[in-house]
């Protein structure tokens, strides 16, 4: 627990209030003292808040928003909206001994409202402070896992948890058991096509051990189109039962009711969401500076000009991540809701001179490989948009890769608008060819050089001495290239930035890179079947890889590049590292 919480929550000191500071000081004490770290996580959080038993909040709700303001960024509005049926869920014994306490197994559908069962489990004496200000900052994740007192771990995907129900629920009845499991769910996440799925087989299966609870707050990321279909959900599960949801006593009452009486249920919650995303209060007295928008949330300005410039008819779907894109207000776009394997799908019978842009995120389009290998074998002038934070909500570290495996297409990773503008270009050039774009969420100043004369090839941003032999360089792909340019600002080591996964390099660029004794591939993407690898398989040149080689943290993006080695430090330490002598050919294959 000390390795865990107390380098964040000593970082966090500043932001804390002088009552909160002084807690947190005694708690890391305890701490220090030791004992806490021999058994499982819960049950040291546990003791340390027996230790220290003052508390701050009695309220969740209060806790919450100090959660959220300590750690700058998280779904503040998304918990708030579920808290009444976390309430609910204590106090029916549901959310105790991991969740298979009381009369059911709870399992967490709405994964990132895990921080509302933080707050409830500390305002009833049972957490101590010091993780709730560690919050998406290294320390506390803000996704459900077994490790924090939940029956289910989420990693990635909304809708997984249904399907952790139906599955929990088809065992529990397998083995004979007569013991309910509920899931509590969001409408949004009902859009996914696993739910649909899960709750289908559940109907089909005969099991009557599911009690499904929806928090109908009819908002996903956008306003969904309209509200949960309570017909499709009577179909597959019987009995339905409305409350208000922002009641944590009706929700109580409805919900031990269904929980008493025999056969499967459904438990509709209306109740109410602001803004997705927590943005922070300006400083009393300061006017709010428009904050400048991430390369992806340019997208829909950059895509407006390419319409104005090209004049082409253009058809834009989108997985409920039209503000991540910045698509309205400059673009027409379709939501399909949280349905990445439709968003697809709906390309498949466009015209072909339509440019079909499909915009989701990265980790998502692993919802929908099959969909994509029929999109990109059949469907011309298609543009798959992937936005990739790996922020607080983790991310699949190998998406690039496995969408640069599909038939017939490329991957690019571009930084400028130059090099975006001419992504577009060559997919009219190569219509066959489904253009896959990773957009980062990240804000950056471009590089000095970018690859928009072509896409395909490399720039040099710091470019070598043409007088003397080149004997060390480092190439680097996409968003890389911008920490890269960083680190290597006083160092000078020759800097070739590449926008395409898999780059064509010219005659005389690879006469520079062969004849160095070392490369450095750098990319800010998975290592296996990557920018390096294909680098050296490719060209044969002696590539270091230095790349993402281990899980994508539940962390926000600054606290996420030191995991991975790529903070701009640890990457000029990397690249001062390779000015060092080494003979020809024995440059390790990874860094």
């Amino acid at each position: 627990m000390l390795d865990r919480f107390a380098g964040p929550a000593r970082e966090a000191l500043p932001r804390l209030t002088p009552a909160e500071r002084a807690v947190v000081h005694r708690e890391l004490a305890e701490l220090e003292h030791g004992g806490h770290g021999d058994g499982p996580l819960l049950d040291g959080l546990r003791k340390l808040a027996a230790q220290v038993p003052e508390r701050l909040y009695t309220d969740s709700a209060d806790v919450l928003l100090r959660m959220h303001e300590i750690a700058g960024s998280g779904n503040l509005q998304s918990n708030l909206s579920s808290l009444p049926l976390v309430r609910a869920c204590f106090a029916l014994g549901l959310a105790e001994d991991d969740g298979r306490g009381g009369p059911a197994d709870l399992i967490v559908g709405r994964g990132h409202i895990a921080p509302a069962f933080h707050a409830e489990h500390y305002v009833r004496g049972s957490w101590p402070f010091t993780p709730l200000a560690t919050l998406h900052q290294g320390g506390l994740s803000g996704v459900v896992h077994r490790d924090l007192g939940f029956r289910n771990t989420m990693r990635y995907s909304l809708g997984v948890g249904v399907a952790q129900a139906v599955s929990l629920a088809w065992e529990l009845t397998r083995r004979g058991e007569d013991r309910k499991v509920v899931c509590l769910a969001g409408d949004g996440e009902l859009h996914e096509g696993v739910a649909f799925e899960a709750l289908r087989f559940a109907h089909d299966a005969g099991l009557t051990n599911l009690v499904l609870v929806v928090d109908a707050n009819a908002k996903g990321i956008e306003p969904l189109a309209k509200p949960v279909n309570t017909g499709y959900l009577t179909a597959y599960l019987g009995r339905l039962v409305e409350a208000d949801g922002r009641d944590p006593w009706a929700v109580e009452a409805a919900l031990g009711a269904l929980l008493t009486v025999p056969g499967p249920g459904v438990l509709v919650c209306r109740t109410r969401k602001g803004d997705h995303s927590f943005k922070p209060a300006p400083a009393p007295g300061a006017a709010a500076a428009p904050a400048k928008p991430s390369f992806a949330g340019t997208t829909g300005r950059m895509l407006a000009a390419h319409q104005e410039r090209t004049g082409r008819e253009t058809a834009v779907f989108t997985a409920d991540m039209a503000a991540r894109f910045g698509l309205r207000g400059h673009v027409p776009y379709t939501n399909t809701g949280l349905a990445e394997t439709l968003t697809v799908g709906m390309t498949l019978s466009l015209p072909d001179d339509t440019l079909k842009v499909v915009a989701t995120d990265a980790m998502y389009y692993m919802d929908s490989l099959s969909m994509l290998t029929e999109a990109t074998t059949g469907v011309r002038n298609l543009l798959v948009l992937a936005g990739r934070s790996w922020g607080a909500w983790g991310g699949a570290h190998n998406a690039a890769n496995l969408l640069g495996l599909l038939l017939h297409t490329r991957v690019y990773e571009p930084v400028t608008e130059a090099e975006f503008a001419a992504c577009l270009d060559r997919l009219a050039r190569d219509p066959a060819t489904t253009h896959a774009v990773s957009m980062v969420d990240a804000r950056f100043d471009p590089p000095p050089a970018d690859c928009a004369a072509d896409i395909d090839g490399g720039a040099w941003i710091t470019p070598p001495d043409g007088d003397a032999p080149c004997t060390a360089a480092v190439v680097t792909f996409g968003y890389a290239s911008v920490l890269v340019a960083e680190a290597n600002r006083d160092l000078g080591l020759p800097h070739l930035h590449c926008a395409a996964l898999t780059p064509e390099l010219g005659p005389a660029t690879l006469a520079v890179l062969s004849d160095c004794r070392r490369v450095l591939s750098v990319e800010y993407n998975g290592a296996d079947g990557g920018f390096g690898e294909r680098l050296r398989a490719r060209h044969l040149l002696p590539v270091e890889v230095h790349a993402v080689r281990r899980d994508i943290a539940h962390r926000v993006h600054a606290r996420q590049l030191p995991l991975h080695g790529m903070s701009v430090p640890m990457l000029r330490d990397r690249l001062a590292g390779l000015l060092e002598t080494r003979e020809a050919g024995r440059a390790p294959a990874h860094a």
